[in-house]
């Protein structure tokens, strides 16, 4: 088992907290992007609102989501020992297993076979749409 990514947060607050925090970045990453499309003043203004900073955000705070990856067996070992609603996409009959526990109350999983990459970052759009855009 692995994991990827850089947090889990603990509750409601720390989601909105980290997601706060994020903020500023955001916004750097888009301002950045525009000048690197060459986006004159009057292009930024029009193009560059308040809506694509806030997507940037969401984008953001998706990515650092920390999900573990594992084999089926390590994915059931691991929420044996939990009482978690499991929100699970995919196949049951893959071998691999890439999941999130939002707030130690809800798994998010999404199955795959060799795309790891692939299925972290679907299932981190997933965690952030599920559990987390309510919340921040």
């Amino acid at each position: 088992m692995e994991t990827h990514g850089l947090f889990s947060p603990d509750d409601e607050a720390d989601a909105r907290e980290r997601f706060e925090a994020l903020g500023p970045a955001a916004q750097t990453v888009v301002k950045e992007t525009a000048k690197a499309m060459a986006f004159d003043a009057d292009e930024y203004d029009e193009r560059v609102t308040g809506e694509v900073v806030e997507t940037a955000r969401d984008a953001l705070f998706a990515s650092l989501l920390a999900v573990r990856t594992g084999t089926r067996e390590a994915y059931d070992e691991w929420l044996a020992d939990r009482d978690r609603k499991v929100v699970e996409h995919g196949s049951g009959n893959v071998s691999r297993v890439a999941w999130h526990d939002a707030f130690g109350e809800t798994v998010v999983a999404a199955t795959y076979e060799s795309e790891e990459r692939a299925a972290i970052e679907t299932l981190r759009r997933q965690a952030y749409g599920r559990v987390y855009r309510d919340v921040v």
